[in-house]
C-alpha cells in the first residue's frame, strides 16, 4: 500500500526505527564484551539499556497507532551491523586499545543512524499534533544524544589516546 501522506510516513518510520534498535541491541552487546576499557563496556552496557528502553516507547506508541513495532527491516542497520562485524568482531587488532577505538567508531555510526531517526520521529510527530509522542520521542533522542556525548569524551579521555 503506497504511503498517502505524513502519517503514513511516521508510522513507518516509528517501524523502522525500532528494527533499528533491535538489530544494534545484539551487536552492541558483543562490542560490550569486546571492550577492554571499563568505561567503555559500561557505556555500551548502558547503551543497550538505553536501545531498549526506546524500543519499548516505540512499541507503546506503535500500540496506540494499532500498529505492529516488528512492521519494518532496517536495511541500513543491516549495513552497520555488518560493518561492526567486519571491522570488530571478525577482525584482528595487535592490541585491545586499537581494538576499542574502532568499537567506538562502529557504535557511534549506530547512535548517529539513530538521532537521525529520532530526530525524524520527533518533527513528524510534532507536525502531526501527537504531542505525547512526540515528547517520548524527545526523551529517547535527548537520551541517544546523552550516550553519543558520552562515547565521544571516553574516546577523547583515554581510549583513543592508547590506541595511538
Amino acid at each position: 500500500m503506497p504511503m498517502e501522506n505524513l502519517k503514513d510516513v511516521y508510522l513507518d518510520q516509528l517501524q523502522d526505527l525500532w528494527s533499528a534498535n533491535t538489530q544494534a541491541i545484539d551487536v552492541v552487546t558483543k562490542l560490550g564484551r569486546a571492550a577492554e576499557d571499563k568505561a567503555l563496556s559500561e557505556a555500551l552496557i548502558a547503551g543497550v539499556n538505553g536501545m531498549d528502553d526506546g524500543n519499548q516507547k516505540i512499541a507503546e506508541i506503535c500500540n496506540r497507532h494499532d500498529i505492529k513495532p516488528n512492521g519494518e527491516h532496517c536495511k541500513g542497520m543491516e549495513g552497520l551491523v555488518a560493518e561492526a562485524h567486519a571491522h570488530v568482531l571478525d577482525a584482528e587488532f595487535a592490541n585491545s586499545d586499537v581494538r576499542d577505538a574502532m568499537i567506538i567508531t562502529q557504535y557511534q555510526r549506530m547512535v548517529h543512524y539513530a538521532l537521525a531517526g529520532y530526530g525524524c520521529l520527533v518533527a513528524f510527530a510534532n507536525r502531526l499534533n501527537e504531542d505525547e509522542d512526540g515528547a517520548i520521542l524527545q526523551e529517547c533522542l535527548d537520551n541517544t544524544y546523552n550516550g553519543d556525548r558520552t562515547m565521544t569524551a571516553i574516546a577523547r579521555g583515554s581510549v583513543n589516546k592508547a590506541a595511538a
